[in-house]
């Protein structure tokens, strides 16, 4: 039987992740523990000083020369602990940047569909804050934490070395406050989970309204998307202070209690000098390291709502690096030719089939257009093919090769993929063409932007070629940024061009000029079409009839069209609105 494979703890992931910087951490560590030590080193010299004072020393030199030393040990704490925290932070801030990239890197390699099914917020917030919340636990919570743990530890044992009943008196506000400690943390996990899911929430609201700002206002929607907003934000802000407000009377009372050493040393104390059992000068020195011991109990405690809340921060990250990628080797067979085929493919997309048995053939240099009612499976085929999903059963082979054994570089420098929603970087309109094909020289760029009937508004921009297009593309219009997603796709260069409706942003006389530049920039290419408009795959060697998540029909237009099926229905549809909207043009 195969057993589970044991997590690691939380500590234990997050240094796992620090890796090479593993040492700086343990130097931190190191020198976080010199620095609470020279905090604690004056209250030995102050057990000097009450000694001399006890025996009557009156040498004014004895209590400077132990000033002096106490003064330089607190500029030692204070040196040692700007060091280990600069050590610590500057390690830190270096994996949280590994990790960031790591996160980013994965989502490129995880199934669109996993990557699909979390809202931008919720990534956001995992990519952003989550990751930025493990700061604590790595330049604070490692050194100081371990620093001020070992440190009370050691004078712990001095004192039980001296006499072992001090010791134990000195350890009996523990449990109570330990007790206080676990009753403020037995609840938390619940609250932690409210915080966590009412963040979430805010961030997609946000996200919404923002992208969704320009409909907000057009259909009158400003007041109930702001209070959608609003209410988010409230249940977010009141998910910490509810939380806050059930721990604030145990926190209080085991922050109290704990560090209260003086509680019990100072009556044992007494009646054991009493009784002749500890010296007096054994009794001050005991009293004056139990007073020593609170601050770094103190500071431990400080770091509980880490602790606690560590478990849930690191898993969110994890959940995103030990997600399931697409499984494609290093090396792997090199495909006979270019030909694609797709047999009994099955696809499900959030537990739920959509594609059922799918067989299509692609054959090299030719054009092939995929047609059907909206959410038929069309755009799911196209994205399998592009090797964005991976398929459930059955295959799709490249020159009799299944893609799944070709390396995911390999394969998709075979295919270029243009959507309708192609998305566009806040970057220039020369750099986002450039995606294409980085080695590419600006002469290249241009000419790509030319042969793609996306020159002459470039060059109407701003700044021409080096104008910024905003986020997401968003200085330019639809039909612009479809265009020069094409002309990147174009500059690639690759032997299979896949267009998902890429003309659905554009009008009919911009519609004509890319379909006449697809066509030239695609001679000898396989071209694999997703068409809303049908008239713009009339030409096509075969057009394959999706339905459901299955092949209906295939077959020429003029084939399709003499068998008065499905395609028929959608031709004479498409030519009804094609003439209305063209008669309504002519009529304006």
């Amino acid at each position: 039987m195969e057993t589970k494979k044991e997590e690691p703890s939380p500590i234990a992931w997050v240094l796992e992740q620090a890796g090479g910087h593993r040492s700086q951490f343990v130097l931190a560590v190191v020198l976080a523990v010199i620095g609470v030590a020279f905090s604690v080193a004056p209250y030995f010299v102050v057990i000097g000083i009450v000694r001399g004072l006890m025996e009557g020393q009156k040498d004014l030199s004895f209590y400077l020369i132990r000033c002096l030393i106490m003064a330089l040990m607190w500029f030692g704490r204070v040196l040692f602990h700007a060091l280990s925290t600069a050590t610590s932070h500057k390690a830190t801030f270096t994996v949280l940047g590994e990790i960031r990239k790591r996160c980013t890197e994965k989502l490129t390699r995880m199934p669109l569909g996993a990557v699909l099914a979390e809202s931008s917020g919720a990534l956001k917030n995992t990519l952003i804050e989550r990751i930025d919340s493990i700061e604590t636990t790595l330049a604070h919570v490692v050194p100081e934490f371990t620093a001020n743990l070992l440190v009370p530890v050691v004078i712990l044992v001095y004192i039980f070395a001296i006499d072992w009943r001090m010791g134990l008196a000195s350890l009996v506000t523990v449990p109570l406050g330990m007790f206080c400690y676990v009753f403020m943390i037995a609840g938390s996990a619940k609250f932690y989970e409210r915080t966590v899911t009412a963040t979430k929430s805010l961030n997609d609201t946000a996200v919404e309204y923002i992208n969704g700002i320009q409909v907000i206002k057009v259909f009158g929607k400003t007041k109930s998307s702001y209070e959608r907003f609003v209410h988010d934000a409230h249940e977010a802000a009141y998910s910490f202070v509810d939380w806050m407000r059930s721990s604030i009377i145990p926190f209080t009372f085991a922050m109290v209690i704990m560090p209260s050493t003086m509680v019990s040393v100072l009556p044992v104390g007494g009646l054991l000098v009493k009784g002749g059992t500890l010296s007096t000068e054994d009794f001050v020195t005991i009293i004056i390291l139990s007073v020593g011991v609170i601050t770094p109990l103190i500071t431990v405690m400080s770091y509980s709502d880490d602790l606690r809340t560590m478990g849930t921060i690191f898993g969110e990250v994890r959940r995103i690096l030990d997600a399931p990628e697409l499984k494609r080797p290093a090396v792997g067979e090199a495909p006979a030719d270019n030909s694609l085929k797709l047999s009994g493919v099955r696809f499900s997309y959030k537990d739920k089939e959509v594609l059922h048995g799918v067989d299509l053939e692609v054959p090299v240099g030719s054009f092939i257009a995929l047609v059907g009612p909206s959410g038929s499976g069309k755009s799911t085929i196209a994205r399998l093919i592009a090797s964005l999903w991976d398929v459930d059963s059955g295959s799709i082979t490249l020159g009799g090769t299944d893609i799944r054994t070709i390396p995911q570089e390999a394969y998709a420098d075979k295919i270029a993929f243009v959507s309708q929603d192609n998305y566009l970087f806040n970057m220039t309109v020369r750099e986002n063409i450039r995606l294409g094909r980085q080695d590419a020289t600006d002469q290249e760029v241009e000419e790509a932007a030319k042969q793609s009937g996306c020159h002459d508004f470039i060059m109407g921009l701003e700044n021409g070629y080096d104008t910024l297009v905003g986020s997401s593309g968003g200085h330019l219009s639809g039909g612009e940024r479809q265009r020069i997603s094409i002309a990147r796709a174009m500059l690639k260069a690759a032997p299979i061009v896949i267009l998902d409706e890429a003309t659905a942003y554009t009008d009919p006389e911009n519609e004509t000029v890319i379909q006449r530049s697809v066509s030239e920039l695609t001679q000898g290419k396989t071209l694999i079409v997703i068409a809303h408009r049908l008239s713009t795959v009339t030409d096509a060697d075969r057009i394959y009839v999706v339905r459901d998540g299955q092949i209906d029909d295939s077959g020429t237009h003029e084939e399709l069209l003499a068998r008065h099926g499905l395609y028929e229905t959608m031709w004479k549809a498409h030519m009804t609105v094609k003439d209305t909207v063209e008669g309504g043009m002519e009529h304006a």
